[in-house]
This record gives structure tokens, sequence and C-alpha cells, in this order.
């Protein structure tokens, strides 16, 4: 690759308080989320990417309101644009569910290697060679971007960052999925770009850009 994918998940949801598994359902962004994707927006619009990212996400609700809001921020102001191959992993007749209710249905999904496999394991839901697939195609026609924000969800910033890393299928499922950091993916490596927590914002939270990206660089983290 040789530009830069900037790598974001949607900000928090209704169900996502409800501790619900969305997948292809959809819930709107809560107050918090909203403001996640503010500050996640004034970083990005503050980075070096930023003058000249174009965006692209998932279709879904949750991460098109999330891109929506962080387009304000962006300079070159780009059209949102959105890719099918971004939506979250399905879980069929289990989306929408909780982890009681889906352990009731099915007892003993979640043992041993179920912890991070169990979502593969709906009688209805996408399997896990369809979804590696799908991202594993995306991946590959976004190798010549120049600068790149993809707002998606949970499991698919999992397994995008687990396949350009080349990581086992167990390390990728078991990576976190937070909602207030960005994945910069770049020359081989990824880049952790922790984004000012939430709580910690008032009227100024973002205000001065120069000052958030040199606090979110020095605290980087690659892997």
């Amino acid at each position: 690759m040789t530009g830069s994918i900037l790598l974001v998940r949607h900000g928090e949801t209704e169900w996502n308080l409800q501790r619900r598994y969305q997948g292809r359902s959809d819930s709107p962004l809560t107050q918090r989320g909203v403001a996640q994707a503010d500050v996640v927006g004034r970083l990005l619009g503050a980075l070096p990417e930023g003058e000249t990212a174009r965006i692209i996400a998932s279709p879904q609700r949750r991460a098109r309101q999330t891109a929506e809001i962080i387009c304000k921020h962006l300079a070159a102001a780009p059209e949102l644009q959105f890719d099918d191959r971004l939506r979250e992993l399905s879980l069929g007749s289990w989306d929408g569910l909780t982890y009681g209710e889906i352990a009731a249905r099915c007892p003993g999904v979640f043992d041993g290697r179920g912890r991070y496999e169990w979502y593969f394991r709906s009688p209805d839901g996408e399997r896990y060679d369809a979804f590696a697939a799908r991202l594993g195609e995306l991946l590959a026609e976004l190798k010549a971007v120049h600068a790149l924000v993809v707002v998606t969800h949970g499991l698919v910033t999992r397994l995008l960052r687990g396949l350009y890393a080349g990581l086992p299928r167990e390390a990728a499922l078991l990576l976190p999925v937070p909602q207030d950091k960005i994945f910069r993916l770049s020359g081989g490596s990824i880049e952790e770009l922790p984004v000012k927590p939430v709580d910690s914002c008032s009227g100024s939270c973002g205000a001065d850009r120069g000052e958030t990206l040199r606090a979110a660089a020095g605290r980087a983290r690659s892997w």
C-alpha cells in the first residue's frame, strides 16, 4: 500500500448500551456516539492526510451517521461514498440479540474457541470464509490509495486489521474494537491514534487542532 487507510469504527449506539449484537440490524447513535464521531472527525481533519482524504463507509445507518459527521471536518469536503463490503457481519436470526439470549438459543456456543468463533455459528448467518473474502477483495482494491478514511463496524475493523497485518484468524478476531480511536494502516504497519476522551470534552474540545494532533501523535502505538 502506497498511502494510508484511516480506519474508524462507528460511534456508540443505543444497542451498544443495551449490549445487543447489531449485525445487519441497526440502531441510532447515542449522544455520546455523536460526540465520539465529532472528536474523531476533528483529529482526522488535523492529520496530514486530512487535507486530501476521501471517505467511504458502510451504508448501515450507524456508520453512515458517523461518516456524515466526520465529513464536516475534512478540508477537501469529499463526497461520502458507500461500499456494501463494509457492512457488518450478518448474524442472521441472532441480529439484535444479547449475549444471554444467544446463549439460551444455543447452549455452549461461547465455550472454548466459541469466545471468538461464535459469530460464525449462527444457523443462518454469514460464515468466516465469505466475510474474509469480501474484506480481502476490498483491501486489494485499496492498495494504491493515497489517503482514505474508512468508517465501518467492530468485526469489520478487526478483520481488516488482521488481514492487513497477516495475523492468524484467532488473533484477528480477538483484536479490540474501540469507538474512540483511529487506526492508520500504512507502509505495512498499523498505528493506533487515540482520540481525546469525550467525557473530558467541553465547548473547547478540539478547538486547537494542532494541540490535539500533537497529543495524539505522542501517544500513538504501532504494532
